[in-house]
């Protein structure tokens, strides 16, 4: 199982990002799919999960309105589109899913915010 993301970077307050995870070495469309994030001195959070087929989202209280998570089951990623960021939504942003035994992560792609 392999978890690619990309599309970090720095963007000013306000601005937008978008980021993938390329997923390899399972049947992607047969699993949920999540985005968490770790900021420095903080625990991960959940910021959202889409199921297998993409009909149904979760969103933390903080993302709400302001992310949207989407997925592509014919080239096997997940996205997860961020508008209206804010310098408190810096953090490593990593991909993750869970199969039937294992959990697996991404390496992770930094978001900063910051003017």
């Amino acid at each position: 199982v392999q978890l690619v993301e990309s599309g970090g970077g720095l963007v000013q307050p306000g601005g937008s990002l978008r980021l993938s995870c390329a997923a390899s070495g399972f049947t992607f469309s047969s699993y949920a799919m999540s985005w968490y994030r770790q900021a420095p001195g903080k625990e991960r959070e959940l910021v959202a999960r889409i199921d297998s087929a993409g009909g149904s989202t979760n969103y933390a209280d903080p993302m709400k309105g302001r992310f949207t998570i989407s997925r592509d089951n014919a080239v096997n990623t997940v996205y997860l589109q961020m508008n209206s960021l804010k310098p408190e939504d810096t953090a490593v942003y990593y991909c993750n899913t869970r199969l039937i035994f294992s959990t697996y992560w991404g390496q992770g792609t930094q978001v900063t915010v910051s003017s």
